[in-house]
C-alpha cells in the first residue's frame, strides 16, 4: 500500500522516523489519527496500518511507550486504545513483544494518574487477558489485581476493580475458582470506610460477577454484599453526589434486567429504597428516572423471575401512584391552545413522558389482573379532582395500561366503568383533558377491539362527532377527527354504515372551515371511513372527492405539504373502497397530479415522499393491469427507497463528550451493546419498510406484470432477509419471495417472459430459496421465522421439481435445527413453571409464546406436506432423517397442536407415497390408534384421516390393527356429542375412514354387520372434502350392487336412496358434479328396474321434504 504523494524510499524514511527513538513523530502521528479533517485522519491511518503490516511487533511497542511515558494525555487515552485494536495481530507478534506489553501495562496501571486514560487503559488490560485466557499467558495478572486491591493507594484499587468488573464480562465463568477470594474483595472494598470512588468501582465489579453466577448456591453466596452494594447508592445520595448515584442505579438496572434472582432475598428493602429514590421530589429527574427504570426492568424480567414483582405487597399501587404523579409535570403551553404547529407534546416534561412510557410498561408486563385493580383504586380521586392536570393524568394513565390491561378490561363489568369515565370527561372545561378523552378512546379503541365497537358504538361516536363541534379548540376537533381512525379500524362496515351520513356531513365541514391541522384529521377519518365501509362508502364518492382533490392541486406551499400528503392518502383510500368502475376517470387524474410530484425535486424531509409511496401502490390495488404503463414511473424511486443504507453511528457507550449522536434526537433510536453505543436514523429505515412493503404489493397485484422487475426487486429484496436493524424490512422481503417466484411461472404460461426461458424460473428459485433458508437459521423474532416458513412453504409450491436435492436436504437440516431450537425456547418456559413466584397470569402469557412456537411447528408440517406432495416417494429417505424429530411430538406431553401437526405429517407420507410408506405403519400406527380417541378434537380428525389413509394403502400391513381400529371409530362416532360443532369434522373423518376399511379392508371386518353401520351413519355434511369423497365411494358401491351396502332383499335401499336425496338436495357442497350426474342415473335406474310395490314402500319410508326433492329431480325435464 503506498501512500499517496511518497516514493518508496521517502515513505521507509518517514516509517523510520514514526518508529525510531524520538517519540515526538510518532505522537504527532496519533494526534492526526484524532484529527477532525478526513484527509489529515486518511493519511495518518493509511501510515499506520503500514507500520502495523510492516513492523507489528515496534508498533505495538511503540504504542505502551506512548502509553506510559508521553506528557499529552490525549496521546496516552488514544494509545490506549490503539493498544487494545492491535489484539487482532497479537498471535503475530513475537512472545518477548507480547511479554513486554503485558509488564509495561500492569506498571501503566500504577502509574497512570488521569480518570479518563485509567478506565481506557482498564479496558485494554482485561480485553488483553480475555483474549489470552485460554493459553493462560498471563499468569502474573491475578497476584498483581489482589495485590492492587489490598495495596493503601485509592487509585490501584479503583483500578483493579475496573479490571474485575470488565473480566467479568469478557470471561467472568473462568473466574469462578476465585469467587471465595473475590467475595472478600468485594466485601472490603464496598464497606463505608472507604473513598467513594472505590466504591463504586467495587459496585460495578460486583455487579458484573454477579451477573455471571449461574447457580443458586453462587447466588446465596453473594447475598450479603447487597447491602453494601445499596449503601454505596444511598452514601452517593446522602453526599448529593447525583452523578455517582445514576452510575450506582445504572449497575441496578443491569442486575435486574440480567440476574433479578440475586435481589430476591431482599427484595422488599431494595424496592423500597428505590420507591423511595423515584418519589423525591429534591432529587434530580435524571437520578428519580433512573430508580423508576430499575423498578420497571424488575416488573419486566419475566423470563428469569416470572410473577416475582406481583406478589410483593403494596408494591404496584406505590410505583403506580408516582407514575401517576409523574403525569402531573405538565404546562399549560400556550403553544398547544394556538395549534398554529404539530407539536402537540407542548408542555409537556421529562417526568411526563417517563411516566406515560412506564404505565406502558408496567401494564405489558404485570397483566390487566394486577394493574386493573390498582387503577380501579387510584383513578377516580384523580378524574373527579379540582386541578385539571389531575383529570388529565387519569385519562393518559387509562390509555397507557390498555394494552396490557385488553383481556381483563375488555369484560363488561370492567369496560362500563371505563368508557363511562372516559365519554364524561368528553365534556370537561378544559381543552386538554378533553383532548385527554378523546386520544383514551382512540387508544381503547385500538386496543379493546373489536368488543368495544361492538358494544359502545352508539355512545362513542356521538360523542367524536360532537367532539368535532369544538371550535374553540382546534386541536381537540383535530384530535377526534383522528380518533375515528382508530375506531373504524376495528369496524364492520354493519356498524359504521348507519353512521356515514353524519360522520361524513360533519367531517366536509370541518375540511372547507377548520385549521389546517383539524383538516389534516379530517382527511385521516374520512380515508379510514371509507376503507372500513368500502362499497357503502360510493353514495359519498361524488360530493367528497372534488374536495379531495382540490386540495391535492392546490396545497402546493411548504406549510400545507402534510395536507397534501393526507389528502393523496385518502384519495386513494377512497378510489380503493369504491373500486375501478366509479374511480378510473378520477385516477387518471390523480396519477397525472403524482407523476408531475414525482419529478419534482422534493426535500429530503417531505413527507409526501412515503405518502406517495403508498399512494401509488394503493391506486396499483384498484386498478389491477390497468396500472401496468405507469410502473417505469413508480419503480425507479420505489427502488432506490428500498436500497437506502442505515444510517448508523457507533460511539463508546461512556464516552458522554461525544456528540455524534444526538440522545434528544427523537428521529434517532439508541441502543448500547456492550461497551458501544448505536444510534439508528428510524425515519431512513421507515422509508425503507415501506419500500419494501410496495414492492411486494405490486409482484402481488400485477402477477405476471411484475415480470420485467422481478430481476431487479429479487437482487434488492434477497439480502434484506437478513437486514437486522428493522423487522418490517424483513417481513416485507420474506413476503415477497413468492411473488416473484409466481410472476416469473405466470410470465411463461401466459406467454409474456420475452427473451427467457423455462430455465430462468429455476435459476431464481436457486437464488432465493437458499437465500431463505439461510435466512431461517439465523432469524431471532418467531414470528417473522414463521412468516419465512410460510413462504419458503409457497416457494415450493411454485417451483415444485425444479429444486433438487441440495436444496430440500438444507430445508430438511433447517427444519431441524428449528424443530430443535423451537423446543429449547419451550423448554426454558417450562423451567420457569418450576420457579417460586410463578402465577395464574405468568402461565398465560407463557401460553402465548408457546403459541407462536406452535406456529413454527405448523408451518415446518405445511412445507413437509408440500415436499411430500410433490415428490413423493423420492423424499422418503428425508423424511426418515426427520422422525426422530417428528416422534417425539407426539408424545402425551406435548401439546394437542404438536400431536395434531406430527400426525398430519406423517397422514401425507401414507397418503401421498401409498404402498411405499408401508414401513412406517410400525411406528406410526399404535400412535394413530391411540390418538383417535384423544380429548382434543383436530388431533383426533388428524388421527382417524390417518387411519383411513393407511386403511386404503396399507393392504396385508394395516390388516392386523383392523379390529382395533374399528373399536376405536365406532367409539368415536357413537359419543353423544360426536355430531356437537366442536366434534364433528372429526366424526366426518371417522366415518370416512370407516368407509375406506369397509372398501379396502373387507376381507378382515364382518361385512354384513360393518357395512350397513357404516351406510347408516350418512350422509355427512360438515367436512365438504370428505363428503365428496365419501359419497363417491358410496355410488360406486350402488353401482356395483353391493350386497353389504344394499342388504338381503334390497332392505336397506330406502336408506341409500334417503342419502341420495339429501346429497342432491345440496347442490355440488356434498358431491362432485360427476357424483350428482351418477346418483341420478342411478335413482333413475331404481325407478325402473325396481317393481312397483317395492318402489313405494321405499317411497313411504322417506322424509316429506325427501320425496320433494326425488320428484323434482326424477321428474320428465320439458323439452326445448
Amino acid at each position: 500500500m503506498a501512500v499517496s504523494g511518497l516514493d518508496q524510499h521517502a515513505l521507509d524514511a518517514q516509517i523510520a522516523s514514526l518508529l525510531g527513538p524520538d517519540p515526538a513523530p510518532f505522537e504527532s502521528l496519533i494526534a492526526q489519527l484524532m484529527s477532525a479533517g478526513n484527509e489529515a485522519r486518511g493519511h495518518a491511518e493509511q501510515l499506520f496500518n503500514i507500520c502495523r503490516t510492516r513492523h507489528g511487533d515496534t508498533l505495538v511497542l511503540k504504542l505502551v511507550h506512548t502509553l506510559r511515558f508521553s506528557q499529552a494525555v490525549e496521546a496516552r487515552s488514544m494509545a490506549a486504545v490503539l493498544v487494545r485494536k492491535q489484539l487482532v495481530i497479537w498471535p503475530q507478534l513475537s512472545s518477548q513483544t507480547q511479554a513486554s506489553v503485558k509488564e509495561q501495562l500492569l506498571l501503566c496501571v500504577q502509574q497512570e494518574q488521569v480518570k479518563g486514560v485509567t478506565k481506557k487503559l482498564c479496558d485494554t488490560v482485561a480485553e488483553v487477558a480475555a483474549s489470552i485466557a485460554e493459553d493462560s499467558q498471563w499468569n502474573e495478572l491475578l497476584p498483581f489485581l489482589f495485590q492492587c486491591v489490598s495495596s493503601d493507594t485509592s487509585q490501584w484499587k479503583e483500578s483493579a476493580l475496573m479490571i474485575f468488573g470488565q473480566l467479568a464480562q469478557y470471561m467472568g465463568p473462568q473466574l469462578h475458582p476465585h469467587l471465595p477470594t473475590l467475595h472478600a474483595v468485594f466485601q472490603q472494598t464496598l464497606a463505608p470506610s472507604m473513598p467513594g470512588d472505590v466504591r463504586l468501582a467495587a459496585l460495578r465489579a460486583t455487579s458484573s460477577f454477579v451477573q455471571t453466577l449461574e447457580t443458586p448456591q453462587d447466588r446465596e453466596c453473594f447475598q450479603d454484599l447487597l447491602p453494601g452494594m445499596m449503601q454505596t447508592l444511598t452514601q452517593a445520595l446522602d453526599l448529593h453526589e447525583e452523578a455517582t448515584a445514576q452510575e450506582a442505579l445504572e449497575m441496578f438496572i443491569d442486575v435486574a434486567g440480567t440476574e433479578p434472582r440475586f435481589l430476591r432475598k431482599q427484595l422488599v428493602e431494595v424496592v423500597g429504597s428505590m420507591l423511595q429514590i423515584a418519589d423525591a421530589d429534591g432529587l434530580e429527574d435524571a437520578t428519580r428516572h433512573l430508580a423508576v427504570e430499575f423498578l420497571i426492568t424488575l416488573a419486566e424480567a419475566r423470563e428469569r423471575a416470572p410473577g416475582m414483582m406481583r406478589k410483593l405487597p403494596q408494591f404496584i399501587g406505590k410505583l403506580f401512584a408516582i407514575l401517576l404523579k409523574m403525569l402531573l409535570d405538565l404546562e399549560d403551553d400556550s403553544a398547544w391552545h394556538s395549534a398554529e404547529t404539530e407539536d402537540e407534546n407542548a408542555g409537556e416534561s421529562s417526568n411526563y413522558e417517563i411516566g406515560q412510557e412506564c404505565l406502558d410498561r408496567l401494564a405489558n408486563s404485570l397483566g390487566g389482573n394486577t394493574i386493573l385493580p390498582v387503577a380501579s383504586e387510584l383513578l377516580p380521586p384523580y378524574i373527579s379532582d379540582q386541578d385539571w392536570r389531575k383529570r388529565h393524568a387519569a385519562l393518559i394513565s387509562l390509555a397507557q395500561i390498555a394494552e396490557g390491561c385488553s383481556k381483563v378490561m375488555v369484560k363488561t363489568m370492567n369496560l362500563e366503568p371505563v368508557v363511562n369515565m372516559v365519554l364524561t370527561a368528553f365534556q370537561d372545561s378544559h381543552p386538554r383533558v378533553r383532548w385527554a378523552a378523546i386520544n383514551a378512546i382512540g387508544q381503547l379503541s385500538t386496543d379493546l377491539g373489536p368488543e368495544l365497537q361492538e358494544n359502545y358504538h352508539q355512545r362513542v361516536l356521538p360523542a367524536l362527532v360532537g367532539a368535532m363541534d369544538d371550535f374553540h379548540s382546534p386541536r381537540v376537533q383535530a384530535h377526534a377527527a383522528a380518533a375515528i381512525l382508530n375506531f373504524s379500524e376495528s369496524c364492520t362496515p354493519e356498524i359504521l354504515t348507519p353512521y356515514l351520513d353524519v360522520l361524513v356531513n360533519k367531517l366536509l365541514v370541518l375540511l372547507q372551515s377548520g385549521k389546517r391541522m383539524v383538516q389534516e384529521g379530517v382527511l385521516t377519518a374520512l380515508a379510514s371511513v371509507a376503507d372500513s365501509t368500502q362499497t357503502s362508502f360510493q353514495v359519498y364518492y361524488d360530493t367528497v372527492m372534488p374536495y379531495l382533490k382540490a386540495i391535492l392541486l392546490n396545497a402546493t406551499d411548504k406549510p400545507n405539504r402534510m395536507l397534501r400528503a393526507k389528502s393523496m392518502e385518502c384519495i386513494s383510500l377512497v378510489g380503493m373502497a369504491v373500486g375501478k368502475e366509479k374511480f378510473g376517470q378520477d385516477a387518471k387524474q390523480v396519477m397525472e397530479v403524482l407523476m408531475n410530484l414525482q419529478g419534482a425535486q422534493l426535500e429530503d424531509d417531505d413527507p409526501i415522499t412515503s405518502y406517495m409511496l403508498q399512494a401509488w401502490a394503493r391506486l396499483c390495488k384498484c386498478l389491477g393491469q390497468d396500472f401496468q404503463p405507469y410502473m417505469s414511473i413508480v419503480m425507479p424511486p420505489l427502488l432506490q427507497s428500498a436500497q437506502l443504507k442505515p444510517d448508523v453511528t457507533i460511539t463508546d457507550a461512556d464516552d458522554s463528550g461525544n456528540d455524534a449522536i444526538d440522545s434528544d434526537d427523537e428521529s434517532v433510536e439508541t441502543i448500547t451493546i456492550g461497551d458501544k453505543k448505536i444510534g439508528i436514523r428510524t425515519s431512513v429505515l421507515e422509508e425503507k419498510a415501506t419500500a419494501c412493503n410496495m414492492l411486494c404489493c405490486y409482484a402481488v397485484e400485477l402477477k405476471e406484470g411484475f415480470y420485467p422487475w422481478v430481476d431487479q426487486v429479487a437482487s434488492i429484496l434477497v439480502p434484506l432477509l437478513k437486514f437486522y436493524f428493522h423487522e418490517e424490512v424483513r417481513k416485507a422481503s420474506v413476503s415477497a419471495m413468492p411473488e416473484l417466484l409466481r410472476a416469473v411461472k405466470l410470465a411463461f404460461e401466459k406467454g409474456v417472459a420475452i427473451g427467457r426461458d423455462e430455465s430462468y424460473l429455476k435459476q431464481l428459485a436457486n437464488y432465493i430459496i437458499p437465500a431463505l433458508v439461510e435466512a431461517l437459521h439465523k432469524e431471532p423474532e418467531t414470528e417473522v421465522l414463521s412468516s419465512m416458513l410460510e413462504s419458503i412453504n409457497e416457494c415450493i409450491q411454485t417451483a415444485g421439481v425444479l429444486l433438487d436435492g441440495g436444496h430440500i436436504k438444507s430445508m430438511v437440516d433447517e427444519f431441524k435445527q428449528a424443530i430443535t431450537a423451537s423446543c429449547t425456547r419451550k423448554r426454558e418456559r417450562a423451567e420457569r413453571t418450576k420457579t417460586e413466584d410463578f402465577d395464574a397470569e405468568e402461565g398465560e402469557l407463557l401460553q402465548e409464546e408457546n403459541a407462536q412456537e406452535e406456529e413454527v411447528f405448523d408451518q415446518i408440517g405445511e412445507c413437509l406436506g408440500t415436499l411430500i406432495k410433490t415428490f413423493k416417494a423420492p423424499f422418503l429417505p428425508f423424511f426418515e432423517e426427520l422422525i426422530p424429530f417428528i416422534t417425539p411430538m407426539l408424545g402425551k406431553d406435548r401439546t394437542p397442536e404438536e400431536r395434531r401437526i406430527a400426525i398430519c405429517i406423517f397422514d401425507d407420507v401414507a397418503e401421498q407415497c401409498q404402498s411405499s410408506a408401508c414401513k412406517y405403519y410400525d411406528t406410526f400406527l399404535p400412535f394413530l390408534l391411540e390418538a383417535s380417541t384423544d380429548a382434543d378434537p383436530d388431533v383426533r380428525q388428524a388421527a382417524v384421516y390417518g387411519i383411513g389413509v393407511c386403511a386404503e394403502f396399507g393392504g396385508t400391513k394395516f390388516q392386523p390393527v383392523v379390529g382395533e381400529a374399528l373399536t376405536k371409530l365406532k367409539e368415536l362416532i357413537s359419543q353423544p356429542t360426536a355430531f356437537t360443532i366442536d366434534n364433528i369434522m372429526a366424526t366426518d373423518n371417522a366415518v370416512s375412514a370407516l368407509g375406506k376399511i369397509c372398501e379396502f379392508q373387507r376381507d378382515g371386518i364382518d361385512a354384513a354387520q360393518v357395512v350397513p353401520a357404516w351406510l347408516s351413519c350418512l350422509p355427512i355434511r360438515n367436512d365438504l372434502v370428505e363428503a365428496k369423497i365419501v359419497h363417491e365411494q358410496l355410488c360406486s358401491m350402488v353401482e356395483r350392487s353391493d350386497p353389504q351396502l344394499l342388504g338381503a332383499n334390497n332392505q336397506n335401499l330406502p336408506k341409500v336412496i334417503s342419502v341420495f336425496a339429501e346429497v342432491l338436495s345440496a347442490g355440488n357442497d356434498l358431491a362432485t358434479e360427476q357424483t350428482v350426474e351418477r346418483m341420478v342415473n342411478l335413482l333413475r335406474r331404481i325407478q325402473q328396474t325396481l317393481p312397483p310395490p317395492a318402489l313405494a314402500s321405499t317411497w313411504s319410508s322417506l322424509q316429506p321434504q325427501q320425496q320433494a326433492a326425488l320428484q323434482s329431480i326424477l321428474s320428465p325435464q320439458p323439452s326445448c
